[in-house]
């Protein structure tokens, strides 16, 4: 009987892979067949340049200012960025998933081609984990709309790129807005080393 259940339930999660397998291609296909690639590529360049950008020109205009708050808000912004690209990078050469246009070659055109593995999007990781601190830095409307539009914007032009997929990109922005959060508090202890 136990091995009837475990064959069973084996049985269940290769029905359950297969079809989040065939999930995943199948949007990656539609989303790629849509006529937005000169915004996708905008978007997805917006995704690693403002995540550095951001926090860089908040530190820098801080240190002129001797602003020691604003500061501190663009050291959590930038080690959250920093973290959720790095924990990105070792999950995607811990992985090693193709890409969609390398494994489906004849249902995928990429938009621009990309030699790293696929799984999870640091472009997403790097745009929700910016969006997300920015949201709790500044907790205003005009700051959260603004900020969570563009990070699923990168998002979806990532899979209009044909560059990743869906479950990419989810797996990105929730390491994204997860360093974000857990950032809060690993800033407290940072900022008590940085600013005794």
């Amino acid at each position: 009987m136990k091995k009837a259940i475990i064959l069973g339930l084996a049985c269940l999660l290769a029905v359950c892979q297969l079809n989040a397998q065939n999930w995943d291609i199948n949007t990656v296909e539609k989303v790629n067949r849509w006529n937005m690639h000169d915004l996708s590529r905008g978007l997805s360049y917006s995704g690693m340049l403002l995540p550095v950008g951001v926090p860089t020109a908040m530190g820098i205009y801080a240190l002129i200012k001797k602003d020691q708050p604003l500061l501190k808000e663009a050291v959590y912004i930038g080690t959250s960025v920093i973290e959720a690209v790095g924990i990105t990078y070792a999950f995607k050469y811990a992985f090693d998933r193709q890409r969609p246009f390398e494994k489906y070659p004849e249902l995928i055109h990429p938009i621009d081609k990309e030699d790293s593995p696929s799984f999870p999007s640091g472009h997403t990781a790097a745009a929700f984990s910016l969006a997300t601190s920015l949201s709790i830095t500044y907790p205003k409307w005009y700051v959260i709309a603004p900020s969570a539009v563009w990070a699923c914007g990168v998002g979806l032009a990532r899979i209009n790129q044909g560059v990743h997929y869906p479950s990419d990109v989810l797996a990105g922005a929730a390491i994204g807005i997860g360093c974000a959060f857990a950032n809060v508090y690993i800033n407290r202890w940072l900022n008590k080393v940085l600013f005794k």
